[in-house]
């Protein structure tokens, strides 16, 4: 285990130590190597979260094929000397571990089975089970977070960083993708039935920086569905798209499934470069058709709680994230288990991001624990202080 877990192990067991009058929390805990996250799952959905370098293929495989199979689609038959194409990297940013998806102009392709495109993708299949497609009369939402690399170059044909694909039929043309385009000015697009553009922004202001995407759609010929982009550090709206009446699966198809990754041309191979994608937080939440699209747009990742910049000095902005409507508190605790400062006490609303800032300027430096109760369910996330 390393120093920076074992630090995050030690404030927890403090903590829960120090009030064992609490009642037990029924959590899930999953140990980043430098963060304690604590969520409950809800019904019908999937989380996959990075958890530190090696068996990233697997761990992607257990949350999207959890009854066996491959879901990463990688170019390694003809690159296998740089190794696996994805990694888990610690981002200083969001503060943890993070997928970072890796393509190369040469001599990557698609699989080898296609030499005039090249493609580094992880999806849902047939064989991943009902929560991880979706078929006529569901409500399905896909959250996520992703960084372009701050000099990512897109092609003037595709560079398709997130696909709704359907699968069956006439499935041979996307759903909707999200593409990075390259022109004058470069942009990214969002693009109905693979032809049609039904909104766009410039690229400009997605390079370098992480962004959430929170996606839904109900399954059907005439049907809902939107797409929302927002910054992470500030929220502001990048781009945004809605329609209640719009085709989100073909009648000869048996169901839709999501891809992210990079996948793009090499018909216009000059313009691209050995590139990187950043990802993390995937979620997918499936309802029945008894579920409405409101119910769909305010599910969050359960419950969330970050901090950035971590590491900081000596101010850190913090973002917190309830499953439910009631109170909630937002505390900061030192090494010893005790309670340092009081960020937020109070009602929150469910599926908004609430932001309040951590000053550690009358501190010391090291390791602190922020915790964020709500009910029953709590999340901590731990911070570094460094003067």
């Amino acid at each position: 285990m390393s120093y920076s877990a074992k630090v995050t192990l030690s404030l927890e067991k403090k903590f829960v130590a120090s009030r064992q009058h609490l009642r037990p929390l029924v959590v899930l805990s999953v140990l980043l190597c430098g963060q304690l996250l604590l969520w409950s799952s809800a019904p019908g959905q999937a989380v996959l979260n990075a958890d530190g370098p090696g068996n990233t293929y697997e761990l992607i495989n257990s949350v999207f094929a959890p009854n066996g199979g491959d879901v990463v689609e990688h170019p390694e038959c003809v690159h296998p000397e740089f190794g696996r194409h994805i990694a888990e990297v610690w981002d200083e940013t969001l503060g943890e571990y993070v997928f970072e998806f890796y393509i190369h102009r040469w001599p990557d392709n698609d699989r080898c089975i296609n030499f005039d495109r090249q493609r580094m993708e992880i999806k849902t299949y047939d064989q991943s089970g009902d929560t991880l497609i979706g078929v006529v009369g569901e409500t399905v939402v896909y959250k996520w977070r992703f960084r372009l690399a701050a000099g990512f170059q897109p092609s003037t044909s595709f560079t398709h960083i997130h696909q709704i694909k359907a699968v069956g039929g006439d499935d041979a043309d996307p759903i909707f993708t999200l593409t990075p385009r390259k022109a004058s000015p470069n942009r990214i697009e969002l693009k109905h039935n693979n032809h049609t553009v039904v909104t766009q922004a410039p690229l400009s202001s997605f390079l370098g920086t992480w962004v959430e995407c929170a996606e839904s759609l109900s399954v059907g010929s005439n049907a809902h569905y939107s797409m929302t982009i927002k910054r992470v550090s500030d929220g502001v709206t990048l781009l945004s798209y809605s329609s209640n009446n719009i085709m989100t699966i073909r009648p000869t198809n048996t169901f839709i499934r999501p891809k992210w990754g990079i996948y793009r041309s090499l018909l216009d191979s000059l313009s691209l470069r050995d590139d990187t994608v950043r990802f993390a937080g995937f979620a997918i939440q499936e309802l029945t058709s008894t579920g409405s699209i409101e119910e769909a747009g305010t599910v969050p990742h359960s419950i969330d709680v970050r901090a950035y910049p971590n590491p900081f000095n000596p101010m850190t902005m913090v973002e917190f994230l309830v499953e439910k409507e009631g109170e909630t508190t937002v505390e900061v605790y030192d090494a010893s288990g005790r309670s340092v400062a009081t960020l937020y006490r109070g009602w929150a609303a469910p599926g908004v991001r609430h932001r309040t800032s951590f000053d550690g300027s009358r501190l010391a430096s090291g390791s602190y624990l922020i915790r964020m109760s709500s009910g029953r369910t709590t999340r901590s996330v731990k911070v570094i202080l460094t003067k």
